[in-house]
């Protein structure tokens, strides 16, 4: 059904992907509300122009991402809305062959674009607005982007030729959007790039992430400061002594290790050794007693044997890790990895994706148990079947452990405090508590 004529510009921002793609919106949308446009997010309701953030990271993204563009692109030929644009990873990495394939979008923009996105849209881009987004997180937690871009060479990550070269934030920039979010009651905040632990390299000379800890931790109305995507080669482990002084910082280190066989993480060309992986895990909870370590795995690469992935399995038993992900590769054109033969059949891969998780569970299983009885610090994020649902230091959101409140009884609960929580029962990826009063 054709969509009236609004009395106003409104504008639909579709975001997919990650959380780095999330910020991205958030400021864009930011911009245009203090152009005087409607916006509204990821929404059902009608809009006369619709803005895709585009995610073009691997396979299962790239296809979403392009299932959108085709969807938005048949509304607008039925006339449902009136202007379409395209912008992101996939926008920024395939531009020319999705001008040509799906003409029906007016304007496709690259990552690093807003200026020339909001130009298109008659509006202007207000410097002065710089760190201020319009957050479509919970209003108790934000993520806050320290750099963009990467200087990593992963051989199977096209992430640099999407995001480009990496580019710290000064620490004052990063302080000042910190009290912006703060006073608006934001009370946790998740630092992400695509690679933390290069920070200040480039602005500094020197590796800064310790010293950007120390600065944040000085931000009043912050209560918990999380660390995402820290690439464990040449590791900064002061990092580890800001973690276990700091107050606000939480016991939680979000690395992404990839695989521990040698010879997979030299082809992968992660600068890395099994044996400096091992120590540096040892590093860490020496100096950090307690802290959850969350990594991923990515099983499939080109010429991963069966001895390499038994090799990765023995690992993770080993090292119990507190929280895991798993990814299948992909094989991504442009990529150095593209030059190995795609040997792993797809069904070899999911296979070993299982039976990976799989194992997770059951560590995860074992160390959920061992919680019971303990009591720990929960922010409140949501209430839903009854049940107020939170997370402890150890988790961030959408990724890792929950923990369940029954919301009977508990009427000084609220979402977006904290609650003391005793934890009286477990299961592989849930803890259930009790507030004590």
């Amino acid at each position: 059904m054709k969509t009236k004529k609004l009395k106003k510009d409104r504008v639909n921002v579709i975001t997919l992907g990650c959380s780095k793609n999330m910020v991205d919106s958030e400021i864009l949308m930011h911009q245009l509300k203090e152009n005087k446009f409607d916006v509204i997010h990821d929404s059902e309701e009608d809009a006369n122009i619709v803005i895709i953030n585009t995610c073009g990271f691997i396979d299962r993204a790239k296809e979403e991402s392009i299932n959108t563009i085709l969807l938005y692109a048949e509304e607008k030929v039925e006339g449902n809305i009136e202007k379409l644009y395209v912008t992101g990873c996939l926008s920024e990495r395939y531009k020319a062959d999705l001008e040509r394939e799906i003409p029906e979008v007016d304007a496709y923009f690259g990552t690093m674009e807003l200026p020339a996105l909001l130009e298109k849209l008659e509006a202007d881009y207000k410097q002065d607005l710089i760190g201020e987004r319009m957050l479509l997180t919970p209003p108790h937690y934000a993520y806050l982007k320290i750099s963009e871009g990467c200087n990593r060479t992963c051989s199977f990550c096209a992430i640099p030729l999407m995001r480009g070269k990496h580019i710290s934030r000064t620490i004052e920039s990063l302080v000042d959007e910190t009290k912006k979010l703060a006073k608006n009651g934001v009370k946790e905040i998740m630092l992400i790039a695509q690679e933390l632990t290069y920070y200040g390299l480039d602005i500094y000379k020197k590796r800064a992430l310790g010293e950007l800890l120390e600065a944040l931790n000085n931000v009043d109305g912050i209560e918990w400061i999380r660390l995402h995507y820290a690439y464990p080669s040449k590791f900064p482990t002061e990092v580890f002594d800001s973690i276990q002084a700091l107050t606000k910082v939480c016991n939680y280190l979000d690395m992404p290790l990839q695989h521990i066989s040698d010879q997979v993480l030299k082809n992968m060309r992660r600068q890395i050794s099994k044996e400096e992986t091992t120590e540096l895990i040892k590093t860490a909870r020496e100096k950090v007693p307690g802290i959850a370590l969350r990594t991923t795995f990515l099983v499939g690469f080109p010429g991963e044997t069966d001895a390499d992935f038994s090799e990765l399995m023995d690992f993770v038993k080993e090292m119990r890790f507190e929280r895991v992900g798993v990814f299948q590769y992909s094989h991504e054109e442009n990529t150095s990895a593209f030059e190995f033969t795609d040997d792993v059949p797809a069904e070899i891969k999911e296979e070993r994706a299982n039976k990976l998780m799989e194992l997770q569970r059951e560590i995860s299983a074992e160390l959920n148990q061992e919680k019971i009885g303990k009591e720990m610090k929960v922010l409140i994020d949501r209430k839903e079947s009854g049940y107020f649902i939170g997370r402890s230091e150890f988790d961030s959101p959408e990724v890792d452990n929950e923990v369940l409140i029954e919301a009977k009884g508990n009427t000084y609960v609220r979402i977006g405090d904290f609650a003391h929580v005793r934890i009286f029962d477990s299961t592989e990826y849930d803890l259930y508590g009790e507030v004590i009063k």
